[in-house]
């Protein structure tokens, strides 16, 4: 490529309508002010576009018809790379683009639904379901499992990246075509479908976005434009650009992203991967940017949209208004909730859990979302994070989101084992009380509901090149960390992949039947009990008992979790729900203790009572 024209300190406004109308997706247009001249190929057929204000270039008179395969090459070059909104990549992120108008894609009536105090599921497309002959699941198979979902009672799919990247498996978070659907997954049409069979089961459907960062191999966009900052850096090299010269054009890239998902393919929210490394020192952070966009769409389209951030920051400003000098997202993950229930539940201390652990740990954390709330973090070396106000006007308890296993929780374990597996069912029953009845909106990992024994590990299917290199990263990070490296399975190896693949069979047998049972119970509770769907955070209290045990109260309603080599009782003069673990004459003094009426039992040593007032 012959050398580009620098970019002028200030920028036109971007010339994209992405806040204001959808795409006009029968247009060939592309942004690319490091070019001089662009060129595109049409089936086969070479045209020269033409230049535009702002860097755009355009092709007036030739219409885009879906289905047609179109490429670029900039100045002189003669390598073809594909577009960088592209929709589709058929054959991968090293070919020729797809033209898709998603307006013409099946879409069922949906009136839209709030789930900020509902159940999420997230999930993993190519491991949801096994596909044929060591292939991952699709859309099309994760719709055959959807009624699973909707008979466990869950209100909102989490769904893990999609974006186009290299190869046919992978996490998604190296994803390189942001616009596009990953080809293995069934493209955009299918990704359509799955949206459309979730909405007619009454679930509302999430994605997973990377704006922070693109994977090294695809990625192309740094020919076109600015895409990228030496400014600011990342755990993944060089920020993506939002405060310096060309942001403007950066910026609606992600907007135009968003309102694509949102409004043009009827997503009900987006969940925005590591909000902390989108580094941006302008005036308006892109954040609340974003946010004042969503809510100008939930007017366009009629239907609740939500924004959910995973922060490492732990400060609610990420949940405060834009109005009131917060970044306007509907929810953040709430990790520490996470770390504080698994650590006081597996006994692990190593690495980020050297701070939790403890039932002071755990009562901080369920009142009050965070554990390092300015206080000093052993694992980061520093005080860290922001306590939250539970006399708040901006926020509440469902603002925060809260999980016992996750896709980084459970896969960036060196092997990928299931947290549920290093501990007994009744203590993995005990931890999904305190998520499911805690203050802040649940998340369930997929396969978590009926205790599965196959591992989520991290895979991926890189090049020669890249592969080997990710391969020996793997090794070398365990390594440090005191694994033997020999149990550390290899990323590459496609049996890494097959191995992750839910194992549906199962669900029937006895033991995960009765958890599958318990999850259900507990979800049904959580919606019947008005206490347990309260978002008030002044309403949460959490009462440590002798012996390590705890009684978590909502309002009126209280969950209780034992020691099981203890005697504990809980007096609570209105509705009480209790989860103890431990043995049946545990079971018996428990019960005993609270005069109340008998609601569920899953199991030995778990049991959910209503008290009588």
């Amino acid at each position: 490529m012959s050398a580009a024209t620098p970019l002028p300190d200030s920028q036109p406004a971007p010339r994209t309508d992405s806040l204001t109308q959808s795409r006009d997706y029968s247009r060939f247009e592309v942004w690319a002010p490091l070019a001089r001249t662009a060129t595109i190929r049409i089936d086969g057929a070479e045209h020269e576009m033409t230049p535009e204000a702002g860097g755009w270039f355009t092709l007036p008179g030739i219409a885009a018809r879906p289905g047609q395969r179109y490429a670029y090459r900039l100045d002189a070059a003669e390598q073809w790379v594909p577009d960088p909104r592209s929709l589709s990549q058929p054959d991968g992120v090293h070919a020729d683009s797809e033209v898709v108008d998603p307006s013409a894609l099946p879409r069922t009536p949906w009136a839209g639904k709030d789930i900020r105090g509902g159940v999420i599921y997230e999930m993993h497309v190519g491991t949801f379901t096994p596909g044929p002959g060591g292939s991952g699941g699709t859309f099309d198979s994760a719709i055959e499992r959807l009624d699973h979902l909707a008979d466990l009672g869950v209100d909102a799919i989490e769904v893990m990246p999609v974006a186009s990247f290299p190869g046919d498996r992978g996490w998604g978070y190296d994803g390189v075509g942001l616009y596009s659907t990953q080809c293995s997954y069934g493209g955009p049409a299918a990704f359509a479908r799955f949206i459309d069979a979730a909405h007619e089961r009454g679930i509302a459907v999430l994605l997973d976005v990377v704006y922070n960062h693109l994977g090294p191999a695809g990625n192309y966009l740094g020919m076109f434009g600015p895409y990228f900052t030496g400014a600011h850096h990342t755990p993944w090299g060089a920020a993506v650009n939002l405060d310096q010269p060309g942001s403007e054009e950066v910026r609606a890239f992600i907007l135009g992203n968003a309102r694509q998902w949102l409004v043009d393919f009827g997503l009900d929210g987006l969940r925005l991967d590591a909000v902390h490394e989108l580094q941006d020192d302008s005036s308006r952070h892109i954040l609340a940017e974003l946010s004042d966009a969503v809510r100008a769409w939930e007017g366009e389209t009629g239907r609740p949209l939500v924004l959910i951030a995973e922060s490492d920051r732990n400060d609610p400003r990420t949940v405060t208004p834009t109005a009131e000098g917060g970044l306007g997202m509907d929810m953040q993950w709430a990790d520490d909730i996470h770390h504080a229930v698994h650590a006081w539940i597996s006994g692990e201390r190593q690495g980020y859990y050297v701070d939790f652990g403890s039932t002071e740990v755990l009562q901080r954390t369920l009142t009050g979302m965070f554990e390092h709330a300015g206080t000093f973090s052993t694992f980061r070396g520093t005080p860290w994070g922001v306590q939250v106000d539970p006399a708040s006007q901006h926020y509440d308890a469902h603002s925060f989101v809260a999980f016992f296993e996750d896709h980084d929780q459970v896969g960036n374990r060196a092997i990928g084992d299931r947290v549920h597996q290093l501990i007994s069912p009744e203590e993995h029953a005990a931890a999904a009380a305190l998520i499911l009845l805690g203050a802040a909106t649940p998340m369930l990992f997929q396969g978590e509901e009926w205790a599965t024994a196959v591992p989520f590990a991290f895979f991926t299917s890189h090049d020669t090149e890249l592969g080997p290199l990710v391969s020996k990263g793997r090794i070398e990070e365990f390594a440090a960390m005191g694994w033997d490296s020999a149990e550390v399975p290899d990323p590459q190896e496609l049996s890494t992949f097959t191995s992750s693949f839910l194992d549906w069979e199962k669900v029937e047998t006895p033991a995960s039947a009765r958890m599958l049972d318990w999850y259900r119970t507990l979800i049904a509770l959580r919606r019947s009990e008005p206490d347990l769907m309260d978002p008030d955070l002044s309403r949460i209290s959490v009462e440590i008992l002798e012996h390590d045990g705890i009684v978590l109260r909502r309002g009126q309603v209280a969950a209780l979790v034992s020691d099981a080599d203890h005697e504990v009782r809980a007096n609570v003069p209105h509705t009480e729900v209790l989860a103890a673990f431990g043995s049946p004459a545990d079971e018996e003094r428990i019960a005993a203790g609270t005069d109340g009426e008998e609601l569920a039992l899953s199991g030995p040593g778990v049991i959910v009572v209503r008290g009588r007032a």
